[in-house]
């Protein structure tokens, strides 16, 4: 009984739980989770502008545009950084690691694909860019079904999430948690 704790904390699971590094954020709040909201923002604001500026032909909303894609790419590499040692840490030939592979490539061919929009769109940068706006949208479906696969990490497989007891314990009435 005592070879319990030990055994659980030697776990991929458990070990898929836990921080990398600090660096990585402390435990039950990953950095990589907090950071992927600043180019899934930016990129749904630029598909937003890209289609007002193609409705309208406003060169305002097409420089935001291309600032938008801009700011996204950069975002995502920063996530990416906090994403890879969440990431290193799973453990090899699990599907949690599978599944976190396909979500880092997924991503990583979405952001050249906004990077290639980025250089389209600079080369007329006060014009609405129709190849600019279908290389975002293609990119931007891609980081839907990656934030699919994250929310698998996260939500079905507990990926950087808190283990089941400090769960529990956030769920006790103050009567349950003075019975502990």
């Amino acid at each position: 009984m005592d070879d319990a704790p030990s055994t659980q904390q030697n776990s991929a699971m458990y070990r898929a739980k836990q921080p990398r590094t600090p660096l990585a954020g402390p435990y039950g709040h990953p950095f990589h989770a907090m950071l992927i909201t600043i180019p899934i923002g930016a990129w749904t604001a630029s598909i937003v502008f890209d289609i007002v500026a193609l409705i309208t032909q406003d060169d305002a909303f097409a420089v935001g545009a291309l600032w938008l894609v801009g700011i996204g790419i950069a975002g995502a590499l920063l996530a990416a950084v906090f994403g890879l040692l969440d990431y290193a840490n799973l453990a090899r030939g699990t599907k949690a690691r599978r599944v976190g592979l396909a979500h880092l490539l997924l991503n990583t061919v979405a952001t050249i694909l906004f990077a290639v929009s980025l250089f389209v769109r600079l080369g007329e940068p006060e014009e609405a860019s129709v190849g600019g706006f279908v290389l975002s949208l293609i990119a931007f479906l891609l980081v839907g079904a990656s934030g699919f696969l994250g929310g698998e990490l996260a939500y079905r497989f507990g990926v950087r999430v808190a283990d089941e007891e400090t769960q529990r314990r956030g769920h006790e009435t103050p009567a349950e948690a003075a019975g502990r």
